[in-house]
């Protein structure tokens, strides 16, 4: 299964951010950025790639431990910026970062108790992916535009295990599905399979 770590915002925050996104959309250009959708908006905290079977279930273990052992905490959606010249366009993160960190740095080593290779570790940067291109494009605009955006805040209370189906259709443009595995609440109150 190809599997990552993940924080989900709710429903209003999305909401408000699928309004931003359509201003976005709305600017010159826009066509040449593969906009991401509602339903895979998430801020990744560890990215597994291929587990196989077998290591699912102590992965599962583990991150129920580090749910556990992390307090739930403010988040919000704020500002945007750019990756690797305008190959991936995202909304940031506002509120509790050391503890968002924290809980990334709990999934990943996780992951490498579990036996997932991990690769190398990299400083954990907080983002939501709004827009991906093959090429590299001039996003300045956008980002531009999201520097403004402010979400309303919400209690980040779960861990969510979630599944990526690639898309197999070859249709241009289409987005992978994403599907909650598992998910255990923070702060040790225990949670029950998604």
């Amino acid at each position: 299964m190809r599997l990552f770590a993940a924080v989900l915002p709710p429903p209003d925050v999305t909401e408000q951010l699928a309004a931003e996104v359509a201003e976005l959309k709305s600017l010159p250009g826009a066509d040449a950025l593969r906009w991401t959708g509602r339903p895979g908006w998430h801020f990744t905290l560890a990215f597994y790639g291929e587990v196989d079977d077998e290591l699912v279930p102590d992965l599962s273990a583990r991150l129920k431990r580090a749910a556990g052992r992390t307090p739930s905490f403010p988040l919000a959606l704020r500002g945007g910026g750019q990756f690797g010249h305008g190959r991936a366009l995202w909304t940031g993160a506002e509120g509790d970062l050391p503890t968002l960190r924290l809980l990334a740095e709990r999934a990943e080593a996780a992951a490498r108790k579990a036996g997932v290779p991990m690769g190398e570790h990299r400083r954990y940067k907080a983002h939501l992916t709004v827009a991906r291109s093959r090429d590299a494009v001039d996003v300045r605009p956008y980002v531009d535009s999201l520097a403004a955006f402010a979400g309303s805040t919400w209690t980040v209370g779960e861990l969510v295990l979630v599944r990526s189906n690639l898309p197999k259709s070859g249709v241009p443009g289409e987005q992978p599905r994403y599907e909650a595995v598992d998910r255990w609440a923070l702060g040790g109150i225990t949670g029950g399979a998604g």
